[in-house]
Formats: C-alpha cells, sequence, structure tokens
C-alpha cells in the first residue's frame, strides 16, 4: 500500500499518521498537506513539515481551550502529540531536536488527557531502582476489577501511541489497559539511557507486579499484546509469566538478525565477506546511501540496543530469538500478521506458530481488506474487531 510517497519507508510512515484518524490522531487533509511539503527521502524535510503542522495545531488546540472551547481543544492537542511523534522519528539519535519534539509529543498528549473525560492515570512502575512511566486506563469511574489489558509498543513506539495501538479501542470494549515504556523505548531511553534487553520478562515482570496493586484489576484475567518488535518482547515475556492469561502478538520478530538479513538479502551477503568493524561499517555507509529505511533502521537500532558499532549491533541483535522460549507459552495465543509486511517475514510467523505449544490462533490480513501492512496499518478498525472479539472469548 503506497500513499503519496514511492518511497516505501516515507510512504509507511505516512500511512502510520493517518491510520490514527480513527481514534482522533490525524486528519487526512492535515496528513497530506504535510506531505506535500517533504522532499522524498530527506529526512530533515520531513522533520521541518511535521514540526511546522504540529506547532500550528498545537497553537489551535491551546487557542480554543483558553477561549472556552474544551471539546475542541482535546482532539487538536491529540493531533499535534501525533504530528510531533511524527517529526521526531527519522531524528538522528544524537539531534538535540529529538528530545525537545519528544518532549512536546509528550506534553501535547497530556493535555489532551485533561481535556479527554477519560479515567486515566500517569503511573510509574517501579522497576530496577527507577521507574518505568505508563498510563492506566480505566474503563469507568466504578473501580470494579475488570478484564485489563497491558500493551507494549517495539522498536520506535512511544507510551503516547499506544493509546492508538490498544487503548482506545479497548476502553470502548469494557476493558482497563496499562501502556507502559519499557527498556529502549520513549522515556526511559532518552531520557535515563536505558537500552532495550532481551529477557522483556524482567519489564513485563515489574508492569504485572504494579497491575496485582491496582483492586480494578481481574488477576484471573489479565491479557498481554506486544506490538511490532512487541511481537517478541510480549511472548518472551509470556513464556516466563503465568499471571498472563492471553497473549497478542500482534507481529511476531521470531528470530530478529533473520528478519533483517532475509528482508535486505544482499544486505546479509555483503555483511558475510566483512568481519571487522571499519569493513561493516564501510559496507553499510554505501548501502544506506542508497536505501532510506536502512539508514534510519542502523542508527537507530545501535541507539535502541546501546551498540557501540555495527558488529556489536548485529550480535546484540542475534540475541533476539524465540526459538528456546516460543515451546514455554502456556497462554492461548492470537498471532497477527499483514500479509504484505515489509519488516516481517511470514517465514517468521510460521516458525514461531509451529514452536508455540499452547492453543493458538492466527489471523492474516490481506490486501484486499486494506489491513496488509505492518502492524495493520490502513485498517485499524478491522484489527481491533479481530483483536477484541477473540479477546473477548478468550477471556
Amino acid at each position: 500500500m503506497k500513499l503519496h510517497f514511492t518511497d516505501q519507508t516515507f510512504s509507511f510512515e505516512l500511512l502510520r499518521a493517518a491510520s490514527y484518524g480513527l481514534y482522533g490522531g490525524s486528519e487526512i487533509g492535515e496528513v497530506l498537506a504535510t506531505a506535500k511539503q517533504i522532499r522524498e527521502g530527506d529526512f530533515e524535510s520531513w522533520y521541518v513539515a511535521w514540526q511546522r503542522t504540529a506547532a500550528r495545531i498545537e497553537a489551535l488546540a491551546a487557542q480554543v481551550r483558553d477561549q472556552g472551547h474544551p471539546i475542541s481543544a482535546g482532539p487538536a492537542f491529540l493531533r499535534a502529540s501525533n504530528y510531533y511523534r511524527t517529526a521526531e522519528f527519522f531524528l538522528a539519535p544524537d539531534d538535540p531536536r529529538r528530545i525537545e519534539t519528544f518532549e512536546k509529543s509528550r506534553t501535547t498528549f497530556w493535555q489532551f488527557l485533561e481535556l479527554s473525560g477519560l479515567c486515566v492515570e500517569r503511573v510509574r512502575i517501579p522497576y530496577e531502582g527507577t521507574t518505568l512511566p505508563g498510563y492506566f486506563y480505566r474503563a469507568d469511574e466504578s473501580r470494579a476489577p475488570r478484564r485489563t489489558l497491558l500493551s507494549l509498543g517495539g522498536f520506535d513506539s512511544t507510551g503516547e501511541e499506544l493509546y492508538f495501538f490498544a487503548a482506545a479501542a479497548a476502553i470502548l470494549r469494557g476493558y482497563n489497559v496499562l501502556t507502559f515504556e519499557g527498556p529502549g523505548q520513549g522515556e526511559p531511553l532518552r531520557v535515563h539511557h536505558l537500552p532495550a534487553r532481551p529477557d522483556y520478562e524482567v519489564p513485563v515482570r515489574a508492569a504485572v507486579d504494579y497491575l496485582w496493586t491496582r483492586p480494578e484489576v481481574d488477576r484471573e484475567r489479565i491479557a498481554l499484546m506486544g506490538s511490532s518488535l512487541g511481537g517478541y518482547y510480549a511472548p518472551r515475556a509470556a513464556a516466563f509469566e503465568p499471571r498472563v492469561k492471553a497473549l497478542i502478538s500482534h507481529g511476531v520478530f521470531f528470530d530478529w538478525w533473520a528478519t533483517q538479513t532475509k528482508t535486505k538479502p544482499a544486505l546479509g551477503l555483503l555483511l558475510d565477506k566483512w568481519k571487522s568493524p571499519r569493513g561493516v561499517q564501510a559496507v553499510l555507509d554505501v548501502a544506506m546511501r542508497f536505501n532510506s529505511e536502512l539508514r534510519w533502521t542502523v542508527k537507530n537500532a545501535q541507539w535502541v540496543l546501546g551498540a557501540q558499532d555495527p558488529v556489536e549491533l548485529i550480535s546484540q541483535m542475534q540475541r533476539y530469538s524465540l526459538a528456546d522460549t516460543a515451546g514455554l507459552i502456556r497462554q492461548p495465543t492470537l498471532i497477527l500478521h499483514g500479509a504484505r509486511d515489509h519488516f516481517i517475514p511470514r517465514e517468521q510467523v510460521d516458525m514461531f506458530y509451529a514452536a508455540l505449544k499452547a492453543p493458538k490462533t492466527l489471523r492474516i490480513f490481506t490486501e484486499e481488506e486494506g489491513a496488509e501492512e505492518h502492524c495493520q496499518f490502513g485498517n485499524m478498525a478491522l484489527l481491533h474487531q479481530v483483536l477484541f472479539d477473540w479477546l473477548d472469548e478468550t477471556l
């Protein structure tokens, strides 16, 4: 599915921003008007255009709020938050504008929450001498114990974005939701410099510990959902966390490094010929010049994983595999995959499905449905229908 751009990376990220319109995170006119200002494949023009749009919508939100129109202001703050997130996306990890733009995405989201009428709290989850940020959404004011969804993102998502991924749809269906950012994500990465870790059962255990302190949570009906690289994090965690009663793998990274060599076969062949950091870096420098996705992926992955050079990066990625843990999963599992997912080859899904010994359901979204992309951007209504219908029946 291509939207405006022929460059797959730019098209996909544009589709991602536009897809959140279902829950008030964008307007298609604003999205396309912004896209017209961007030079294809140019990360700087991407930032400039989206930052300009985000700042304009934030100013509009503040103006109508101050004029006494909170119902108009709330959705505008929410759109501004999504547009700031989109603006930050391609900035280099060491670009000072990255943390500034990230903070604007958060503060505008907080302003949305204040005006939304939602039953929601910003929370801190105790974790290894520090805390992880999260949002606890309640279905209503009753505080009665309810089914609760624990939602985590992946390689590049933020806690605010998880409102669109999971929380908005779950609240409508009477679920409580805890979204949180773990190591390698959002605030833990940008502010506290905590890189990702393959044993993601540790931060997830901290999140479940927190849920058990909440009287609104039905302890026997906690589900765990991981999106994108969260399709590695969540299954890995579920294998060691029996308090989770249902698992949703929204994307499957059965073996992270294998996905890279499969989706970029020429890169894999080239790197096999170079073993020194200098040689690998030279190969990547040439390849990244002609491939915007590769350019972003390599720089972002070194940041997320805390790798000092490409050789260490590859070694780190190779640690992220479900080969030894998928068979330990006991929870009923829903696997969601797009038929044209350009990040995750179908064989990754098949390997995970074969390794699972638990009750399992596989749903492949098709091009005809307009949901064939990674994480079903393009048809989130169908994604959430399938996901929550399964979860209603399972819990």
